[in-house]
């Protein structure tokens, strides 16, 4: 005979199931009655709204919002609930500019969301389908899917964080040419402004890609050091927050900016340098790990086995 705590879990799932099927069923019979205003007005401002033009493209049986006018307010308390736990939207909308990334807040939030959600749903399945966590305390069974869901949002924002570490390297690495190329471009008479124009669309890289955004700022009617400004805050780059200060300041004071920005190329060259150095200390140090643990003892075992096997055989 089956238990019945086995039973009542497949039965709930699938009677959430038989539910959600005949609700779906049921919202995609098309609606007889009069028009809402929203309905009535959305073909006077498509050309205006993207709501609108969603709208009319949305099938007359589609049954999201009938769907989403439960799960939506669900989604969205759940991820107020979550930014009140992790908090620091400030620092996340920092490493989302450092990664270059054009999503919000709360998107990335939903996505810490999902990710929690979706293992917590795997650990969940695992926890009731493997044989392995029947043996287990009913305490941890219970727990698992929590801990599972932690993981997947840490491992989100741990996503995150590499994808923002990776990008400033790049910048790194960039700087000291984007900075003397600057240099060239206002010794040969450009303006700053022109140089960084120039540079946004000679280059490719992560640099060049952030000075096309000073550009077209400027050309919305933003001031250029006000641009500067943003990016500098926004980027959190020590060695650019340094140069783009120099640069700031000249402007400010009239100062030449090509001398500025070749010693500010120099002192980026210096510093890829010594980076460069660290990470060659580092690495060998690292380099010693399979040395010491995997060469040597399989070097040491070859040394002395068969003078182990001469001795069993002698004696």
């Amino acid at each position: 005979m089956v238990p019945l705590n086995a039973v009542a879990p497949v039965a709930i799932l699938l009677g959430v199931a038989i539910g959600l099927g005949l609700w779906l069923m049921v919202s995609a019979v098309p609606r007889i009655g009069r028009p809402r205003l929203i309905e009535r007005v959305a073909p006077y401002v498509a050309d205006r709204s993207a709501e609108a033009r969603a709208l009319l493209a949305r099938r007359s049986a589609d049954p999201a919002p009938v769907l989403g006018l439960v799960v939506l307010p669900a989604i969205h308390g759940a991820r107020r609930l979550v930014s009140e736990w992790l908090g620091g939207s400030e620092i996340i909308a920092r490493r989302l500019r450092q990664a270059g990334s054009s999503a919000s807040v709360e998107r990335f939030r939903g996505e810490q969301l999902a990710w929690g959600a979706g293992a917590f749903v795997l650990a969940s399945a695992l926890a009731l389908a493997s044989p392995t966590f029947t043996t287990l305390p009913g305490i941890v069974r219970l727990a698992t899917p929590f801990l599972a869901a932690a993981i997947g949002a840490v491992l989100r924002d741990w996503l995150l964080q590499r994808r923002a570490r990776r990008r400033l390297a790049r910048i790194s690495a960039e700087l000291p040419t984007v900075l003397e190329f600057l240099t060239l471009s206002l010794t040969a008479g450009d303006g700053m402004l022109d140089a960084i124009r120039r540079v946004s669309n000679a280059g490719s890289g992560e640099l060049p890609l952030e000075f096309a955004r000073v550009v077209t700022a400027v050309g919305t009617g933003v001031p250029l050091g006000r641009a500067l400004a943003e990016l500098r805050d926004g980027v959190d780059h020590p060695a650019l927050s340094r140069a783009l200060d120099q640069v700031l300041g000249a402007l400010e004071r009239g100062a030449p900016l090509a001398a500025v920005l070749r010693s500010q190329a120099g002192d980026a060259r210096e510093e890829a340098k010594r980076t460069i150095i660290e990470l060659a200390g580092r690495k060998e140090i690292a380099m010693l790990v399979p040395l010491i643990f995997l060469i040597l003892p399989v070097t040491v075992a070859f040394a002395l086995f068969p003078g182990y096997l001469v001795l069993q055989a002698g004696f």
